[in-house]
């Protein structure tokens, strides 16, 4: 059996809900105990010692003009009027400011070298490029970016200029994310986003012009109205864009978290359209010369995550799959989550609650969590399934220094049915998802989740596909 031949009693008892593993333990089970007296502690920390690690940083900026139906992000929606720039770039600023202090003064953390850099949102370029200027420069000034660091920005192509184009080359961004979604005009219709292929089109052309070493594009499928033809006439438009990588991603419909989802339902495909517009993804992608890199992600070959798949290297974060492994992520700005040795942290969503914690306390935190021993080996063990597909058993049991079948033998007796269904392979040396799994990774991933189950009684995660 192949990934692109799945029996409909199969999926169904496959695409149940269940994290994408972002994180583990997953954001449900972090509490409201992590104030930023803590944060400071566990950033002072971080800094301790000869060689801390190095940094990524993040920015959420969540300012749009529109409501896309389908999003499940964290967002501000404004309008056309832009009147909370400045006084939103002020509160980051301030919170810059309010870590270098925690972590005993500026020059510390500059030692600490980012080799990573993200903004999202939201819409980055909903900020002018007077704005966006800004922040570079405010970033700069700040912490000490590497040479050769990956710096990535999401992009709109609604409201993105080629003279946002030009300030964010002038930055040193070398990595652009594009939304796309799909270009069926029904679609674009219903979930709120119209948005044509010619304009889509020449901003990646003035993108390659400025130089751009690296073009993401993000489509997602089980939206209203799709069929695989439709999706199908989409990849063709994208393949004359020609991205260097995609990501592919599964509609996540959580209207008890989302509540204008709702609009969306009456016309969502149904279980077995929605995989078969995947497989159309997934077949037109293949034979266009992208490797499947796993859940969502699609990359040329020669790109570096297909490398690092290959290589074992790949890792995971809460911007989805990176070759940046081993650093600690800072988030900046309302909503935003850092990853800090054994330390989740996340700040105040709401935007009058971010600026008035930052105004009061230099920081925003306000929940998080603490990793035990056990959840260090488990996400390690989660994360090799979700990265690589593959979990060799003895370098984990030489790592976290445990004898692997008496640790895990709950996991692997939950995981013999997806053996039988052809999911996974596992032998006295590996556990290994077979090209079949490797679309069920999730699924492979969650029994050796010991969270799962712990969760409130209404539903919080996303169905698997």
């Amino acid at each position: 059996m192949s990934a692109l031949d799945v029996p409909l009693e199969l999926l169904r008892r496959y695409n149940v809900q269940g994290p994408r593993y972002t994180s583990y333990p997953t954001a449900p089970m972090w509490k409201e105990q992590c104030g930023p007296s803590d944060y400071a502690a566990i950033l002072r920390e971080s800094s301790e010692g000869e060689a801390p690690a190095p940094l990524s940083l993040y920015f959420h900026l969540p300012f749009c003009e529109r409501l896309c139906f389908f999003c499940g992000c964290t967002v501000v929606i404004t309008g056309t009027r832009h009147a909370g720039e400045d006084v939103y770039l002020d509160a980051v600023e301030r919170e810059m400011d309010g870590v270098a202090a925690a972590v005993a003064g500026g020059d510390r953390l500059r030692r600490r070298r980012v080799v990573q850099l993200h903004w999202g949102g939201g819409t980055p370029t909903y900020f002018s490029p007077t704005r966006l200027e800004r922040l570079g420069r405010s970033i700069r000034d700040r912490f000490d970016v590497a040479p050769d660091a990956e710096l990535g920005v999401e992009i709109d192509p609604r409201v993105t200029t080629p003279e946002h184009l030009a300030t964010l080359a002038g930055l040193g961004f070398n990595r652009l994310s594009m939304g796309v979604q799909d270009f069926d005009p029904r679609v674009q219709e219903v979930i709120n986003r119209i948005q044509p292929f010619e304009a889509t089109r020449d901003l990646v052309r003035e993108a390659r012009r400025l130089g751009f070493p690296s073009l993401n594009v993000d489509l997602i499928y089980g939206l209203p109205h799709q069929t695989p033809e439709s999706f199908h006439a989409t990849i063709d438009r994208i393949l004359e864009i020609d991205p260097d990588r995609l990501a592919v991603y599964s509609y996540a419909n959580v209207p008890w978290m989302k509540k204008h989802q709702v609009v969306l339902e009456p016309h969502l495909p149904d279980e077995a359209t929605k995989f078969e517009i995947f497989r159309t993804a997934l077949e037109r992608l293949s034979a266009a010369g992208y490797e499947y890199i796993g859940m969502d992600h699609f990359a040329r070959p020669s790109d570096e995550l297909a490398r690092a798949r290959h290589d074992r290297t790949l890792h995971r974060n809460f911007q989805g799959y990176t070759t940046k492994a081993g650093t600690d992520l800072l988030g900046f700005g309302m909503s935003a989550i850092g990853s800090i040795g054994r330390h989740y942290v996340q700040n105040r969503r709401e935007l009058a609650d971010y600026r008035s914690a930052i105004t009061s306390e230099g920081t925003a935190t306000f929940r998080g969590a603490t990793l035990t021993d056990d959840d260090l080996l488990r996400r390690e063990v989660i994360q090799n399934l979700l990265c690589h597909g593959v979990v060799v058993r003895s370098e984990i049991a030489k790592r976290f220094g445990i004898d692997f079948d008496a640790e895990f033998a709950p996991a692997l007796e939950a995981l013999a049915p997806c053996v039988e269904d052809g999911l996974v392979t596992i032998d006295a040396r590996e556990i290994r998802a077979t090209a079949l799994g490797r679309v069920f990774l999730r699924n492979l991933a969650m029994p050796f989740d010991a969270y799962l189950g712990q969760t409130a009684e209404k539903p919080v995660f996303s169905r698997t596909l």
